[in-house]
């Protein structure tokens, strides 16, 4: 009986192959995007987007503003160590607050990681990830709570400005992971209950620094 149903499902995928159904709205695709920028700055618009799905948004105007929040966090907190490996980010804070308790390694004992990314997409307000950073694969999903460090001059509208900005920086060698974090991990079971942190981070921080 088994057999009987799946060669009937073969046989209808066969005569549709040869006998294709025309496309009914040829002009639907192209290379346009369908969603137009709003005439609210970057800035606003992820941060209102982010914060919309529960994450955690802060705008900085310079590093030492950013190494002060940092630490004003950590503090309230009582984070114990804050996991960082990328160079550029620890010159970045820990000549300005050498307070913070960052280290490069054991992971799964951190409180929170710290990651760069590669672009934030406004209309979203999703973090762009790839492991071409030094943080790599699992930084930004393995600790409870990941913090993102990105600059206004990563900013984009749409994910289709994203996907091209990869393009063109690494052209045909892409990274092997690309990625968009939208907000804390989240699933919901049968009953529709929400149940943060799953698979991911439960907390989402993003501290936006303005190089502009």
């Amino acid at each position: 009986m088994a057999n009987t149903a799946k060669e009937n499902i073969l046989k209808r995928i066969r005569q549709a192959l040869v006998h294709p159904v025309p496309v009914p709205f040829t002009q639907s695709e192209g290379n346009e995007s369908i969603f137009q920028p709003s005439a609210k700055e970057l800035e606003l618009e992820f941060a209102e987007n982010f914060t919309a799905l529960t994450g955690r948004f802060s705008f900085c105007f310079d590093k030492n503003e950013l190494a002060e929040q940092l630490k004003e966090l950590s503090v309230k907190r009582n984070w114990q160590q804050i996991y960082c490996t990328e160079p550029d980010l620890l010159s970045n804070m820990l000549p300005v607050s050498p307070e913070l308790k960052l280290v490069s390694a054991h992971l799964a004992s951190c409180n929170a990681a710290i990651t760069s990314c590669e672009l934030l997409i406004a209309r979203t307000g999703s973090i762009l990830l790839s492991n071409a950073t030094a943080s790599g694969r699992t930084t930004s999903v393995y600790a409870p709570v990941h913090i993102c460090i990105a600059y206004s001059s990563q900013l984009v509208y749409d994910i289709k400005d994203g996907l091209q900005y990869l393009k063109e920086k690494y052209g045909n060698h892409l990274p092997s992971l690309i990625t968009l974090a939208t907000g804390p991990s989240r699933t919901a079971d049968i009953e529709k209950t929400l149940v943060v942190g799953v698979h991911g981070p439960r907390e989402v921080f993003c501290f936006l620094v303005d190089n502009a």
